[in-house]
Order: C-alpha cells, then sequence, then structure tokens
C-alpha cells in the first residue's frame, strides 16, 4: 500500500497549487490537511485540482504525450475496435495500442496497464479524503451537497473505467468474474491491501455512489453549477445511463438520460455540423459535462492532447504524420446527405505522405488554436443522452418509441431519413460474412441502425471497444474494401470473451499490495 500513500500526497499538494491555473473562476488556498477540509470552500480547491488532473500528462514515468489522461484511455479504447484507424505508425504513440501490444508493458511503469491504473486510482484516493469529511465540513449545506455529490460521482466515474478497462464487461462475463480492489476510506502507509473481490462488489459500489451522487447534486438542495467542467445533477444523471446500459437496466438507463436531458442542453444542429463545427468547444449548447482548456494550460504545447494525435492539418503535430481515420466500412454507411460525412473525407486519388490528403482521414477534432495547441474536451453530449434512450427503448421491445427518439435525432443530420423498412428487432446482425459488425447489407434491424447511428454520431468521443465487449459482438477489421492498417490477426477478436480486451494489472500494484498475488490475480492472456 506504499503507493497508494504516494499517489494520495502527491495528487493534493498539485490540486492545491494547480487549482489557479484550472480555471480562473476558482480561487486558490495553500491550506493542508485538516484545515482544508475543514471549510468546505477551501475542499473545493481539491476537486477542482481533480478535475484539472484528468487531463494533464505523466500518469507514467515516460511516454507523456500519449498519457493524457481520461481522454487519452478514451482514445486508446477507440483505436482498439474496429471504427478507427492509424493508418502509420509514426513515431508509436497510440500505434501499439492500435496494434495490440501494450498488455505486456505491465513491468514497467510508463505504458497504459500502469499508467490508466494510476490515473483512476489517483481520483479515488483523493475523493476518499473529500467524502471523510463530510460529517464535519463547515459551509453552506449547498455548496456540502455540491462538493460531496461530485466527489461520489468522481468515485462512480472512476471504477467505472476501472472495471471496464481491467475486466470483461459485466453483462457478458458475470459478476462473478475478479474485480479491481475497492477502497473507501483515505489511504496512508499503514492501509493494508485489499484483493480483487468480484465485478458485483464493484457495479454495487459504483450503484451507490451515482446515487448518493444524484440525491446530493439536486437543484433543489445543491449550489449551481459554477463551470462546465464540474458534475452536476443532469451530467450525474448522464453517467448513470451510461452505467446502467452496461449492466443491460434497460429502463433505469432511459430513465437516467431523460433526467440528463432536462439540464437545457440541445442537439447540435446539422448547420453547425455542416459549418465545419470542430469537437474543440465545451460552451456549446449540446455539451451536458466538458472541460474549458486556456490557452496557458495546455500540455506540452498541444502534443501530450488529443488533437495533437488527431488534427492532421496541423503539420508541426504527431497527427500530421500518423493520420486518424474513420474505417472505410463505417464511412459508407453514412448516407451522402448525411451532414456528418464531412467529417471525413472519402477515398481520394492524391494521397500525401503527411497532412490530411489521405482518405477516410477526419476532420472532426482538431484544434481549436493551433498556435497555443488548445482546444476544449467533451466528455458528454445530448446526442449520446437520445442514442441511449433509444437502444433502451428497443431493448425493452417498445419499438414505435425508439423509432421515434431515432428519427428525431436523424432530423437534423440525414433530410428524408427512412427506417421503416427495418425489422422491430433488438438483435444485432453478426453472421455476416464481411464480419460481425461490419455486414455488407448495412442495418436490417432495429437496434442494428441504432449502434449504426451511435457509431457514427459518437465517433472519437466514446471508446468503441467498450460497445463490443458490453454486446458481446466481437468484431473483425479484415473486411472487404478494409483500410486498417493492421489486421490484428492475432488476436481474437471476433471472441465476445477476447482476453486482449481486459488490460494486464501493472507489476507495481503487485509490489505494493500483498492482497494480490502476481500470478492468481494478473488477468489472463
Amino acid at each position: 500500500m506504499k503507493n497508494l500513500k504516494y499517489i494520495l500526497l502527491i495528487c493534493m499538494v498539485f490540486a492545491i497549487a494547480s487549482c489557479e491555473d484550472n480555471l480562473d473562476t476558482f480561487p486558490t488556498d495553500q491550506a493542508g490537511g485538516a484545515e482544508l477540509f475543514s471549510d468546505v470552500d477551501k475542499a473545493m480547491s481539491t476537486i477542482n485540482g481533480l478535475y484539472r488532473a484528468m487531463y494533464v500528462t505523466e500518469w507514467g514515468t515516460g511516454w507523456e504525450h500519449e498519457q493524457f489522461g481520461h481522454i487519452s484511455i478514451i482514445h486508446s479504447g477507440n483505436l482498439m475496435a474496429e471504427d478507427m484507424v492509424q493508418a502509420e505508425m509514426g513515431s508509436g504513440w497510440f500505434y501499439y495500442d492500435y496494434m495490440y501490444q501494450v498488455k505486456s508493458d505491465f513491468t514497467n511503469t510508463q505504458g497504459r496497464p500502469y499508467s490508466s491504473w494510476n490515473f483512476y486510482y489517483t481520483l479515488i484516493t483523493n475523493v476518499n479524503s473529500i467524502l471523510a469529511s463530510k460529517d464535519v465540513l463547515q459551509g453552506a449545506p449547498s455548496k456540502v451537497n455540491s462538493l460531496m455529490g461530485q466527489a461520489f460521482a468522481l468515485r462512480a466515474f472512476s471504477y467505472f473505467y476501472l472495471a471496464r478497462f481491467y475486466q470483461q464487461s459485466l453483462a457478458v462475463g458475470g459478476g462473478d468474474l475478479p474485480g479491481v480492489p475497492i477502497y473507501t476510506q483515505p489511504t496512508s502507509i499503514e492501509t493494508e491491501g485489499v484483493g480483487r473481490g468480484t465485478l458485483s462488489d464493484v457495479y454495487e459500489l459504483i450503484n451507490a455512489d451515482i446515487d448518493s451522487a444524484i440525491v446530493r447534486l439536486h437543484p433543489d438542495v445543491s449550489q449551481e453549477r459554477v463551470h462546465i467542467s464540474n458534475l452536476d445533477y443532469y451530467s450525474a444523471n448522464g453517467l448513470k445511463a451510461r452505467i446502467a446500459l452496461e449492466q443491460e437496466n434497460w429502463q433505469e438507463a432511459f430513465d437516467a438520460a431523460a433526467e440528463a436531458l432536462k439540464g437545457g442542453t440541445s442537439m447540435l444542429a446539422g448547420s453547425d455540423i455542416s459549418g465545419g463545427f470542430a469537437f474543440n468547444d465545451s460552451g456549446q449548447d449540446c455539451v451536458l459535462w466538458g472541460f474549458e482548456i486556456l490557452d496557458d494550460q495546455v500540455a506540452g504545447a498541444g502534443r501530450a492532447m488529443l488533437f495533437g494525435h488527431m488534427d492532421a492539418s496541423a503539420s508541426d503535430y504527431y497527427a500530421s504524420r500518423s493520420r486518424v481515420c474513420v474505417s472505410s466500412w463505417l464511412y459508407n454507411q453514412v448516407k451522402a446527405n448525411d451532414v456528418r460525412k464531412n467529417w471525413w473525407y472519402g477515398p481520394i486519388e492524391d494521397e500525401q505522405a503527411t497532412g490530411t490528403q489521405k482518405s477516410y482521414n477526419q476532420f472532426k477534432f482538431q484544434f481549436a488554436n493551433v498556435a497555443t495547441g488548445a482546444g476544449d474536451y467533451i466528455f458528454m453530449r445530448h446526442a449520446e443522452m437520445l442514442l441511449m434512450q433509444a437502444e433502451a427503448k428497443c431493448m425493452l421491445g417498445q419499438y414505435g418509441e425508439a423509432r421515434t427518439i431515432l428519427e428525431a435525432l436523424m432530423a437534423d443530420r440525414q433530410p428524408g431519413y427512412d427506417i421503416s423498412g427495418l425489422t422491430d428487432a433488438n438483435t444485432l446482425t453478426v453472421d455476416s460474412e464481411n464480419g460481425p459488425t461490419t455486414p455488407a447489407s448495412g442495418s436490417l434491424t432495429l437496434l442494428d441502425e441504432i449502434m449504426l447511428q451511435r457509431r457514427i454520431e459518437l465517433w472519437g468521443e466514446i471508446s468503441r471497444l467498450y460497445d463490443v465487449k458490453r454486446q458481446g459482438t466481437g468484431f473483425t477489421r479484415d473486411f472487404e474494401g478494409s483500410n486498417h492498417s493492421e489486421l490484428i490477426p492475432y488476436v481474437d477478436s471476433q471472441n465476445p470473451l477476447c482476453p486482449d480486451w481486459v488490460m494486464a494489472i501493472p507489476q507495481a500494484e503487485f509490489d505494493g499490495n500483498s492482497a494480490l498475488d502476481p500470478v492468481i490475480d494478473q488477468n489472463p492472456w
């Protein structure tokens, strides 16, 4: 457990010292320890520091250009599936995720296994210290509720992504699979490590935490959200909808998404998309939760940020020579009159070795300011809530309502959108010779179409791999006309329980936690 004590001390100092840099509306305070958690305004500086920590680098001991917090982990989960292509190896950043060569990195403290584990457990360690003060914290009740609600939501968020990254899906693998170690109290050098328990144990805590968050963040008892980066009642409900979807609690997922939509957000208009909208502005009306990143907060001059790995038009950045593209199959499913079609190039003849002149190159994610490397991160959007509602209604067999929701979403995307020919069924077409998630025919069932629109609309925003895992479909990159640079024939990707989808637990955890056995408790290969 020595490693947890170290993480706590380092992150606490970082959070307090850097909170003024986070957002200019956030005050800073150099208080620490018991004094910090005696007053809600002082304690709020810690959770604001944690929000900033969610997009900074150095979660491992190196390779910081691909370790910029939560969004880098989402990006790796997209590259591990079939809808996103990394066309060239470049310097290797993220390409090893794409070619499934990071799991064996578990013995060092640089790569994906350690950096992701360290990231989420750092958040957990710090929110546990905040939550431990809930009965003694002084201040306005509405502020205390806001602080504690955000802390509960962040802990639910952290365990949720740990569970998805370090184990199979609960829906497919079952609750008896080993989970991740659970800590709900502040840790110290004397704290005894705990074992993995079960995946059901982890989700029991996740569910309890997100419900506790929602109660405390309700507008009747919580202060109004200060900034878009702060989790609030509506974004916490959006997180609850994601959690319920993962557990196949369909009605709960629908209800939570419906509650999230009451927060005043709206659909990203088709005119914004056709006008060249890039997903780099957290101030858009469609955003439920996002991070504003000011010019002086940019990590690694933009090279250690998502846009540096996505925007091929910026010639001085990595993406210019390691282009990120959409899969040719998914691009071909987007109708010619769909305004989202211009998020990517189609096939082009005059390809070039660097820059945007590459077939299927993406334009959805671009710098807001190339000179400074700035651009906001969007973590949750209005459209995702609608798509979760449509999926939930379809899985409940309420096909008419599912169609209505989907048609409402598509009304501002594709003129004349018509799904009358689809079969009312909550099954996916996975038996195509073209591959389990790339049927040559396109959508046949209503669920096919809902998931297709989810894959198009949310491309690059949520980890596609998590959907593959929870739906038990498997996938292939070796479909007809594939533009993937790595077909990964050595990965059993059509297996619904492919062991390569589960990240290895870092050796550092076994070294610091005597309750874990490196042979018995390590995830299988």
